[in-house]
């Protein structure tokens, strides 16, 4: 367990357990040092413990950074909920949830995340005031990610590709929930094509038929011949396996954690397949989360989420100048603000 802590560098640790409810969560906190901790809750059955704790660590690291690169004050955390068996009552479970986040004194807030729902936030709202994004605050932030990680396209297009437009380009997409679909909505309303592959096929055909796109199975998804691969559902999907199967010249989605391990955002640049990172790319909605509850006005909160595309081809001309990846320059810049010497985004 240290080990893990001590290669994602992250400070605390907390193990929650609610045999009434049936709560076994992990809530890690990477790091204080801009403000207190903001990230989301994940609920899912993972393999092992050994899954969530890496799982969760890792994410909480990747708040830390994609904080610091959207320049506000905040810190990194993120929690993990190992769903019990079916027939649990989940009311009980978010309620439970929501006093391990209020144990913490506020130095944790939640909000969204897999496999977690509004109404599930709702219930945390019952027993800690330390929550975003759920229906007392108004405040989704699911169309603001989608708004960033199009930014992140039009700057990768730009940088890779010279391209000015994204009309009549291709991309993959992977996972259209909740941020996938909008993102696909706003890709297809800028004349891109798309093609689609979802976990949930009937939802990937309902889409496809919205949009007049196609869709493949999803291990298919790799292997499309396109101008973006777009991972926009769980993480570690980018490996040495799948890697090798891209045919795309660009990486840009939702989704956090997408490198299965620091050593493919090499692999990446090796290919010379241009990756943006993946908490650059999907800070919209920490963005809209964070400036919504210090009572900025919808104007200011989408300029900070399109300027996502400035910090990314900023990253983009270090990596190059220096012969890094980009997720190791990205890295690197997030360390630098948290450890206080500039600020870049």
């Amino acid at each position: 367990m240290f080990a893990n802590l001590e290669r994602t560098n992250v400070a605390e640790l907390h193990l929650h357990r609610d045999p009434h409810s049936g709560l076994r969560a992990l809530i890690a906190i990477h790091s204080t040092q801009l403000g207190p901790a903001v990230g989301g809750c994940r609920c899912l059955r993972y393999d092992d413990e050994d899954a969530a704790l890496q799982d969760v660590t890792r994410l909480a690291r990747g708040m830390s950074y994609k904080a610091a690169l959207a320049g506000l004050p905040l810190g990194g955390g993120k929690a993990v909920i190992l769903e019990p068996p079916d027939g649990y009552d989940r009311g009980a479970l978010y309620r439970a949830f929501g006093r391990a986040v209020e144990s913490l004194n506020g130095r944790y807030t939640t909000a969204v995340d897999a496999g977690t729902r509004l109404e599930d936030l709702d219930q945390v709202a019952r027993t800690t005031r330390h929550v975003w994004g759920y229906s007392g605050d108004g405040l989704d932030p699911s169309p603001l990610t989608a708004l960033g990680v199009f930014a992140a396209l039009d700057a990768s297009v730009r940088q890779r590709l010279g391209r000015d437009s994204l009309r009549g380009l291709h991309f993959a997409v992977q996972g259209v929930g909740h941020v996938g679909s909008r993102l696909a909505l706003l890709l297809t309303r800028a004349g891109a094509r798309l093609t689609l592959a979802d976990a949930d096929a009937k939802r990937a055909s309902e889409l496809a038929a919205r949009l007049g796109a196609r869709i493949v199975a999803p291990d298919a998804i790799y292997d499309v011949p396109c101008d973006g691969f777009v991972p926009c559902a769980l993480g570690a999907v980018l490996n040495r396996a799948t890697i090798a199967r891209l045919r795309a010249p660009l990486v840009a989605g939702s989704a956090n954690n997408q490198l299965a391990g620091d050593e493919d955002g090499e692999r990446l640049r090796r290919r010379d397949i241009l990756y943006a990172p993946d908490y650059v790319t999907n800070a919209g909605g920490l963005i809209a989360l964070a400036l919504g509850h210090s009572g900025a006005g919808r104007t200011r909160i989408r300029q900070q989420v399109l300027a996502i595309g400035t910090t990314l081809t900023r990253i983009f001309r270090e990596a190059e100048r220096a012969g890094w990846s980009t997720s190791a320059t990205a890295d690197d810049l997030a360390e630098q603000r948290l450890n206080g010497h500039r600020n870049v985004a």
